[in-house]
């Protein structure tokens, strides 16, 4: 008999549910500012960024945009400030005023988006000519590409994968610069815009990442040196401008009329300056003139030591996924059965498959790639010689010394890793400390950190505690990290914050027989709303915590593109960059 799409065993998974919303989210947020504003683009002669970037990125191949949810809940206020016009330019200098509030999940329909969508810039890892590159791309249709404080963090994510793999980047510039509202988290700081520059001047300088820079629409005050400190500068005629200061603040500077075409256009930066290196007629010209300078590109590395074969289908299909996550998300399953549904005919070599059951390590192919997997299994565990038995997604003293081990070997042997995180954290009492896990959690991190070979990360339910650090979480730089509509980060689940919070005073009442009065219970249901929130996959994509949310169709294809990515670097994948010796 056919399953349709009414067999309720199919429209009640959660996951399957999550998905949907997912989708539907994705579809508003590539509309970027709006049907409006598209049209307005398409007048001026443009193209969109999503419309130039797919008009550069070879047909029919995978590309994976990074960050599309980045700064999606926040901002909401911001559609009905008139005081934020389009069209704004860095070059004036504007009142410095608090960012107004943005704070986290101020929006609680997930179909609602706030004024900066993915933060008013694409970033997307593709294949360009068959070589894997990062692509930058302004969204003149969020409040004219200017940058909010996500945009830097989305722009300096994606210089990141471009110096830690040495794939070539390329940026689509069409910007109107600094949001000035926002400037505070904008210009100043570490990590404030300036990062930019200072990457892509190590990029050029030392790491001899390529960069091409197209300037396809505004392109203002500090923005311009972007383009500048590329290897190659394309300018579209009548549409593209770059400056330090625009028309109007030359003449509040120096009295001077000029036009912006005159000043700083595309025939000005070819025959005048000599800024520029090319110049176009349209934008369609120019991503085809993109598209020849890659090809034109050395030949990218090979894979190096990393063992490639033809590539295989999966035992089970993806389909299978929505089946195996479990409603509740605290209930069991079977990790084997959906490693079964990721890699290449279901085949895992398990290492040390009688050892600390608990957590699965093994070696296995993804789309040919050798891959060393970890993996936690859920469920429970029987101990051996009959001890008490084991809780699956809790790290013990043993499973830590054997993923050590595991990854070192994977080291040694040039092997890519797969962390598939589903961990709920380190075993706690006397039993696991006196067996000595902080020591055995130390290896198991040092390990981790200090491994010189690619890491992929997918969150397919939980990444609580300690245990989320330890699979190659966020802040241990792995190359890319992504997690299903499922994947739910955070220090812990609500219900045990509640205990941490307000478990003495559910004692006392215990004690004296009582029932939490009416304020208690709704403040208990407070600290779980607010959990339940901070652990959707969503809030975790808005922040950045998450390279991308993908469905468990997309997930082969994701992981296939960044470990390809990956593996144009033979080299150390550690920090965004490792300066050789002789250069420092």
């Amino acid at each position: 008999m056919k399953i349709t799409d009414s067999n309720p065993k199919q429209t009640s998974s959660r996951l399957k549910k999550l998905t949907a919303e997912l989708q539907q989210l994705e579809a508003k947020l590539r509309l970027g500012g709006g049907t409006e504003k598209i049209e307005k683009q398409h007048k001026q002669g443009k193209l969109t960024a999503r419309e130039r970037i797919d008009l550069l990125l070879d047909k029919n191949s995978y590309a994976q945009e990074i960050g599309l949810l980045v700064a999606y809940d926040q901002y909401k206020e911001n559609r009905s400030q008139k005081s934020e016009v389009e069209g704004q330019r860095s070059e004036v200098r504007g009142q410095n005023k608090e960012n107004p509030q943005h704070s986290a999940f101020s929006i609680q329909n997930s179909d609602e988006i706030g004024a900066a969508p993915a933060a008013g810039v694409v970033t997307t890892v593709g294949r360009v000519e068959g070589r894997e590159v990062v692509v930058v791309a302004n969204d003149a249709t969020v409040k004219a590409g200017s940058w909010w404080p996500e945009t830097i963090k989305k722009i300096l994510r994606a210089q990141e994968i471009a110096m830690r793999c040495h794939v070539p980047i390329i940026y689509l510039v069409d910007s109107a610069g600094v949001n000035l509202p926002y400037q505070g988290g904008v210009f100043p700081g570490q990590y404030g815009a300036s990062r930019i520059f200072y990457y892509n001047s190590i990029m050029r300088r030392y790491l001899k990442v390529p960069q091409i820079s197209a300037v396809m629409g505004p392109c203002i005050a500090g923005g311009a040196y972007l383009p500048a400190l590329s290897d190659v500068i394309i300018m579209v005629e009548g549409t593209s401008f770059m400056g330090l200061g625009g028309a109007n603040l030359v003449k509040g500077a120096t009295g001077q009329t000029i036009d912006n075409e005159t000043l700083g256009g595309a025939r000005a930066h070819n025959e005048l300056s000599g800024v520029a290196h090319y110049r176009v007629k349209n934008d369609e010209a120019c991503i085809a003139k993109i598209r020849e300078f890659v090809s034109e590109l050395p030949f990218k590395a090979e894979a190096g030591a990393v063992s490639l074969v033809p590539i295989s289908k999966t035992k089970t299909p993806a389909e299978k996924i929505y089946e195996i996550i479990p409603e509740d998300h605290r209930q069991p399953y079977n990790m084997r059965e959906l490693l079964d549904c990721l890699l290449d005919d279901g085949l895992l070599d398990e290492f040390q498959a009688d050892y600390a059951k608990e957590i699965i390590t093994g070696h296995a192919r993804i789309r040919g790639i050798q891959v060393g997997v970890i993996a936690n299994h859920r469920g429970m565990v029987k101990s051996p010689g009959g001890g008490p038995p084991r809780f699956g997604g809790i790290i013990y003293t043993e499973s830590a010394e054997k993923v050590a081990y595991f990854i070192e070997t994977c080291n040694r042997h040039q092997t890519p890793l797969l962390f598939v995180q589903d961990v709920s954290g380190f075993m706690v009492g006397s039993e696991a400390e006196h067996s000595g896990i902080i020591r055995a959690g130390a290896q198991f991190v040092e390990a981790m950190a200090t491994a010189l070979v690619p890491k992929i990360v997918l969150t397919v339910n939980h990444a609580s505690g300690a245990g989320y650090y330890a699979m190659a979480g966020q802040g241990f730089d792995p190359d890319f990290i992504f997690s299903w509509p499922s994947g739910r980060m955070g220090v812990m689940e609500g219900d045990s914050a509640v205990q941490a919070v307000f478990g003495s005073q559910l004692e006392k009442l215990k004690a004296k027989g009582e029932e939490p009065a009416a304020d208690l219970e709704q403040q208990m249901n407070n600290v779980r709303e607010t959990y339940e929130r901070d652990l959707d996959a969503r809030y975790a994509a808005a922040r950045g915590f998450v390279d991308a949310v993908i469905t468990p169709e997309q997930t082969r294809d994701a992981i296939e593109l960044s470990l390809r990515t990956s593996l144009n670097n033979d080299g150390p994948h550690i920090g965004q960059f490792v300066l050789p010796h002789s250069l420092v």
